[in-house]
């Protein structure tokens, strides 16, 4: 029967049949039914067929088995890299589409209408923008200063507008299916950490300049230590302070000091150190190592200005030239310099009160009253019984009343009797709770020895310029 058919096609069965033998023995026997292959035979063209699930990769196998004897080394790589270059390349995500940005300077008396016209947009699109989902709206409240840019598609139709507040904050509208959608993007700075060291000569102001400290940080460390030293009187030549500081950057440049977060001041010999401390609650507030607050119930002076006649039960007064008694305190000031609380409380009272002209007294809890005279006018919202907070503007240095020139008295009295306010000993603000000093004493030693290290570096730096 052989005879009937050429000797190739005998030899393809043979080796079809090896084959088929072969992966029926080699397969496990728990394959299933998907997994399962079939091979068809043409004897009349000399070829064999794979089919099933797994066709492609079991055909390759099949004619690797079947030519195997026949292929090189330098075959069989060159068979497995075209192999591998047959395969279908993953597809690539398209690009997104490049927009045409606008940028404008908001000025004042610029509008949302008046802008959105400059970039050739019309009040119907600027409807349905301010009117899209999130937080579409606040584009209308605009300030000058900030920057506005409006991006159009390919197609000239209005795709997004930013809305720059500043360089860490943006808001952001863009087209949606839906329309428009807008969301507030916050960036945050790296903070890293700086050491300034100064010693007084003429000012606290001209030596923390000196230092590297910026206006705003010198007065933010006044006012740390303001309630134990009066910065106006009380300041020697020799008085030594340190600060660390925090700098706020973003892509590599600096943007702005952030917080002070320890410091030391020495003055007159006598050392005071502040560190910042963030509560359980998430409320900040300046505290000594023992816990104690830095703040006190009252500030030593309601404004930052110098005495120009100090607390004096015998002195002469200056317009009447008789001796009466000076039972507060007088700064020196031009017109209009604000006045602040000297502590939480009510006004009391809020008028013209003969030789004092305008003035204002206040209640602190039952036994301790202040009084601020001569202002030029008061503060917004002072009145009989209006609740004041510490610090709040009160009223304005003037000269109303029996005065010789603008300038602000202020009186503190307890249970009725005046007091130097310069020297009074000021009651204490709430420590840090019982409940917080443990984790205020492991946070409040990090900074401490932060503050340390810093001046050993800083000590060593000096040592090493001079040299």
């Amino acid at each position: 029967m052989f005879n009937m058919f050429p000797k190739t096609h005998i030899t393809i069965a043979a080796t079809a049949t090896v084959l088929v033998t072969s992966a029926v023995l080699m397969s496990p026997s728990s394959d299933v039914e998907a997994k399962r292959m079939s091979y068809s035979l043409d004897l009349n063209q000399g070829t064999a067929t794979v089919s099933g699930p797994a066709q492609a990769s079991t055909a390759k196998n099949s004619e690797e088995v079947a030519t195997v004897d026949a292929q090189t080394p330098a075959q069989e790589q060159q068979a497995a890299v075209t192999q591998t270059a047959a395969q279908p390349a993953e597809p690539e995500t398209p690009p997104a589409p490049l927009l045409d940005w606008q940028t404008y300077k908001i000025k004042s008396g610029d509008t949302l209408s008046s802008l959105f016209k400059k970039a050739g947009l019309n009040d119907g699109i600027m409807l349905s923008v301010i009117h899209g989902d999130g937080k579409a709206d606040e584009l209308q409240r605009l300030y000058a200063g900030e920057t506005i840019r409006f991006a159009r598609d390919s197609v000239g139709e209005l795709a997004a507008v930013e809305l720059q507040r500043s360089k860490l904050e943006s808001l952001m509208i863009e087209k949606t299916d839906e329309g428009y959608s807008g969301k507030s993007v916050i960036r945050e700075p790296e903070v890293q950490q700086a050491f300034a060291s100064g010693t007084i000569d003429g000012s606290l102001y001209l030596a923390a300049r000196e230092a590297g400290l910026n206006d705003r940080l010198t007065m933010e460390l006044a006012g740390i230590f303001g309630w134990n030293i009066d910065f106006v009187y009380d300041v020697r030549q020799g008085d030594q302070f340190e600060v660390v500081y925090e700098e706020l950057f973003l892509d590599g440049e600096k943007l702005e000091n952030g917080r002070i977060l320890s410091a030391r001041f020495i003055n007159q010999g006598e050392e005071n150190v502040a560190l910042l401390y963030t509560d359980s609650n998430g409320d900040s507030d300046y505290y000594a190592p023992d816990g104690k607050s830095m703040r006190k119930a009252f500030l030593r002076t309601p404004i930052n200005a110098r005495v120009s006649s100090p607390f004096n039960l015998q002195r002469r007064h200056p317009v009447l030239n008789v001796v009466r008694p000076h039972e507060g305190t007088d700064y020196g000031a031009p017109t209009g310099t604000p006045i602040k609380a000297a502590g939480v409380g009510r006004v009391q009272f809020a008028g013209w009160k003969g030789g004092y002209g305008r003035t204002v007294v206040l209640q602190h809890g039952d036994n301790i009253t202040t009084l601020y005279a001569h202002m030029s006018r008061l503060g917004k919202g002072i009145k009989k019984g209006a609740r004041v907070k510490q610090g709040e503007t009160i009223g304005y240095v003037g000269a109303s009343g029996m005065v010789t020139g603008p300038h602000l008295h202020y009186e503190f009295r307890v249970n009725g009797v005046p007091r130097n306010s310069r020297r009074v000993k000021l009651p204490e603000a709430k420590p840090v709770p019982a409940t917080e000093l443990a984790r205020f004493k492991e946070h409040t030693q990090q900074h401490l020895a932060r503050l340390e290290t810093f001046r050993e570096n800083y000590q060593q730096l000096a040592l090493a310029t001079d040299e």
